[in-house]
């Protein structure tokens, strides 16, 4: 089953954490906040919930430590 990720971005501190651990599921744009990506795609509009992006299975353990060290505990992480 796949899993997925969100950032809730009227939570994130814009501290770039993620995007550290995983570059290539999260990235910080120009307005200073983190948004999730697959390939080439950002999630940034709506950015949210409504930007589900999936996680691929060999950053699903790098996504999780992004969510657990966010300081803004703005990382969502739900089964589909």
């Amino acid at each position: 089953m796949p899993m997925k990720v969100w950032i809730d971005q009227d939570l994130c501190t814009g501290d770039g954490l993620c995007e550290e651990i995983a570059p290539t599921v999260f990235t910080l744009l120009d307005d200073g906040l983190a948004y999730v990506k697959e390939g080439d795609k950002v999630f940034s509009s709506p950015g949210g919930p409504e930007g589900l992006a999936i996680i691929p299975d060999d950053m699903l353990e790098a996504t999780i430590e992004s969510a657990e060290e966010c300081p803004g505990e703005c990382i969502f992480i739900e089964a589909e």
